[in-house]
């Protein structure tokens, strides 16, 4: 039997144990999205992840440079679109982020940055199935010039400075509540009564 056979084997057999480990331990403990995934299945779905992943992806460059001009982009793009579930640190220490299955992950750390471009790049374009990860690309890959440059501003996300961080606040999403309450307090800045109803007049 070739080496090539043996290693096909040992992969069949490995996805067969992980398959049946996942089932036994759905079965042990539901479909609650409150538990923390064990390590065998963090490892296990890290795996299959890479595996999933075209290796002509993952080779991947970055057809984009990474001037100033592209990471002010991307960091506005992030706050945005991203900072919900990752934080704008890109900690994943959010309230969505947090009550994910699995959890939002830390970006800043050596399991998302050892990751190659391509493959960072695979995942915001097509998104993980089974996880909160959308998928932010449209149509074919290589036009998708903005998902190359939030690569750039994850790479960047280790070394942010406090200042980038403050200036990022400014686009998040704002929800209609917050919206509605700084409306209320613009107006009584300018010489209007609060209104006794609104969320502002109980802070």
């Amino acid at each position: 039997m070739t080496k090539a056979v043996w290693v096909l084997l040992v992969m069949a057999m490995l996805v067969v144990t992980g398959n049946v480990a996942m089932v036994w331990y759905v079965l042990q403990s539901g479909f609650s999205a409150t538990e923390q995934p064990m390590k065998l299945e963090v490892l296990f779905a890290r795996q299959l992840r890479r595996m999933a992943m075209p290796e002509a992806q993952k080779q991947m460059r970055n057809p984009v440079l990474a001037t100033d001009a592209v990471l002010a982009e991307a960091r506005v793009h992030f706050a945005d679109h991203c900072a919900n579930c990752h934080g704008n640190d890109g900690s994943g220490s959010t309230v969505i982020g947090q009550n994910f299955y699995p959890r939002t992950p830390d970006l800043t750390k050596i399991e998302t940055q050892s990751f190659s471009d391509g493959e960072l790049f695979y995942i915001i374009h097509h998104g993980v199935r089974f996880t909160g990860m959308p998928a932010w690309g449209k149509g074919r890959p290589e036009p998708d010039l903005d998902s190359w440059k939030l690569v750039h501003f994850i790479r960047h996300l280790p070394t942010i400075t406090k200042e980038e961080l403050e200036e990022m606040e400014r686009y998040n999403p704002v929800s209609q509540v917050a919206r509605e309450e700084q409306e209320q307090i613009d107006r009584f800045l300018q010489g209007e009564p609060l209104d006794p109803q609104s969320p502002a007049h109980h802070h």
